[in-house]
């Protein structure tokens, strides 16, 4: 609202005054919830770097092992030794609490290992192959709700940016100009008022010496 459409009174300049403390105050309060935002975000960043490159690491060892698997067994032998695996996976949501906000986050709980092929045929490879790419899946699972929460907590920070300048170039430069306005409108009235009180005085004086 422009400073020159308010009205220059004392009860104008108490209500404008308390909305800027009021302004000021949502204003650190909002930078501080920002910054630890940030932090909270960079820290969950460096985790899915960490898992990121776990998740490589037990890529290359798990692909050699179905790489020797089909080499010993057969495209089409491991194909129906595969079709015969019964073996599920359990993903469920969870929610984390992130500097008080609740966030969404994916857990996987993989199923218990079982030998699937005998250690007197050829395919005992399979075993391997299937620990191997369990633990791999557990780990994109694990990567799936990391990224969720840094999704979100990057969406927190934005909407934080945004009020933090609203308030930082809108609402109290406006407030402050208001602020002004009113105080030197009311310091002006009152050097009028003073001015004029001193004018009659001297007139009165003069009229009551003549």
């Amino acid at each position: 609202m422009p400073a020159q459409n308010v009205a220059p009174t004392k009860s104008n300049l108490l209500r404008e005054k308390e909305r800027l403390a009021l302004a000021e105050e949502g204003y650190d309060l909002l930078e501080q919830k920002r910054e630890i935002l940030m932090l909270e975000l960079m820290k969950r960043i460096n985790e899915a770097r960490v898992l990121e490159r776990e998740m490589r690491r037990r890529a290359d060892a798990a692909y050699p092992v179905l790489r020797r698997m089909l080499l010993a067994a057969g495209r089409d032998n491991a194909r129906d030794l595969a079709s015969g695996v019964r073996a599920e996976f359990q993903a469920r949501e969870r929610r984390v609490q992130v500097t008080g906000i609740s966030m969404p986050a994916l857990e996987a709980v993989a199923p218990e290992r079982r030998l699937q092929s005998s250690f007197m045929n050829s395919f005992a490879d399979s075993d391997e192959t299937v620990a191997e790419f369990s633990a791999l899946l557990g780990l994109v699972a694990s990567m799936a709700g990391l990224r969720a929460i840094v999704w979100r907590l990057a969406k927190e920070v934005r909407k934080t940016q945004r009020r933090v300048n609203a308030l930082e170039k809108m609402v109290i430069p406006e407030s402050k100009a208001i602020k002004t306005f009113i105080e030197d409108s009311l310091e002006e009235r009152e050097r009028e008022a003073v001015f004029s009180t001193k004018r009659l005085k001297a007139r009165k004086e003069r009229e009551a010496g003549r």
